[in-house]
């Protein structure tokens, strides 16, 4: 039995109006999760435990087994593992992303950010930027490190845990209270909006549309994590498929494998194809037990406030992802158990993460039933199978319970 799970970042959401009253998962066309619902199970999931920040950190630890209170160290700090950053038991990491800040005629204080990812901007150009900063602002104590697109990292020496909010959480509204305490920290906010805005880059993006990279952010601080081994808990070899450095680094602290896939971005536009093709691979052709796809477009489009995208990303996971992983594995004739789910929901209301329960969807190859159900969260919710801990999923999955 090969076993797979497709992750749809922040896909569930709330009903929304211009959607006759449907969720983007509902309204948005999706044959192929619709017809695995038909043949599987559905339900709701706890992935967030009470009290606990709703991040996808420690929702997807939760999809993968982990009971966030137990193995939660930090947001940065699993991102910091996929980067190769070898941290010390003192050292703290932070998230450090690039954002769009308003470049009103005020102090750094009383500007608003505009867009938590800089357009979604490129590695490559968020990679100038990050150098740009840390020429002026890097020494012994604070290390820039750069991820992918905006999402980076700072590792601060014999540093101190400090609550931040996510950058997704400050949208359109003023920053003042949002800012470090540390004093330090704010000051490297402070001066690198200075460096940034007049960034020649940063010009050319405007120049052609795009919204210029022009702060840092830092948020997600955490010391070094202790996650347990995934294969030795389940006896399963697992690998990883993400864009995403937080899903990269949880994988590298669970023991599991990294599949990169050239062209994936973590955006609307990302390889889908390409993500599908290496799991089946993995799967029927590399001696893997277990492969967890992550899909971050969801996500994004749920903190962009677009309705349409957040639609479009999921048509796009149901045919350009689900579709072929499932055709893929019955041309393999393989046996196989599918998990279909968000790790939270991402309201467009809000722009930003909810504690809700999330509807999961499990399908098996061998079960040869017919049920009625379409896979959205108003009839995962009716289906009377509920989660409490979202951890359980994974044990449900292998039916190791």
């Amino acid at each position: 039995m090969k076993y797979v799970v497709i992750l749809g970042d922040g896909m569930a959401d709330e009903p929304i109006e211009s959607l006759g009253g449907q969720t983007p998962l509902a309204y948005a066309k999706t044959p192929v999760m619709d017809e695995l619902a038909r043949k599987g199970e559905i339900g709701l999931a706890h992935t967030i435990p009470k009290g606990m920040s709703p991040g996808s950190d420690t929702a997807n630890l939760s999809v993968l087994g982990y009971n966030p209170r137990q193995y939660y160290t930090g947001r940065s700090p699993l991102e910091a593992l996929s980067i190769g950053v070898d941290m010390e038991d003192s050292d703290v990491a932070l998230r450090c992303n690039l954002v769009t800040l308003t470049e009103e005629d005020a102090p750094y204080s009383q500007q608003k950010i505009l867009d938590h990812s800089s357009g979604e901007i490129s590695t490559e150009d968020a990679k100038i930027l990050l150098k740009a900063v840390a020429d002026e602002l890097a020494d012994e104590t604070y290390q820039f490190y750069v991820g992918t697109s905006y999402r980076h990292c700072l590792i601060w020496k014999k540093g101190k845990v400090e609550e931040l909010t996510p950058p997704h959480d400050v949208l359109t509204r003023c920053i003042q209270e949002y800012l470090p305490g540390d004093s330090h920290l704010r000051h490297m906010q402070e001066r690198s909006y200075e460096i940034l805005k007049n960034h020649p880059l940063n010009q050319e993006r405007k120049a052609k549309g795009l919204n210029p990279a022009n702060s840092l952010w830092f948020w997600g601080a955490g010391t070094r994590p202790a996650l347990s081994s995934f294969e030795e808990a389940h006896q399963k070899k697992g690998a990883m498929i993400s864009a995403v450095d937080l899903l990269k680094g949880i994988a590298v602290g669970a023991g599991m494998d990294n599949i990169l896939v050239e062209g994936a971005n973590g955006g609307l536009h990302t390889n889908y194809e390409g993500k599908a093709q290496a799991a089946v691979k993995a799967l029927t052709k590399d001696g893997y037990d277990f492969v967890y796809i992550h899909v971050e477009a969801p996500d994004e489009m749920g903190h962009q406030g677009s309705v349409e995208r957040k639609v479009q990303s999921i048509e796009y996971l149901d045919e350009r992802v689900i579709r072929l992983v499932k055709e893929g594995l019955d041309k393999a004739g393989a046996d196989y158990r599918m998990l279909i789910m968000p790790d939270h929901p991402t309201p467009i209301r809000l722009r930003t993460h909810t504690t809700s329960p999330v509807p999961y969807l499990i399908y098996d190859s061998t079960d040869k039933k017919e049920r009625t159900w379409r896979y959205q969260e108003d009839q995962a919710a009716e289906s009377g199978n509920e989660f409490a801990h979202g951890w359980d999923v994974m044990k449900h999955l292998f039916q190791e319970i």
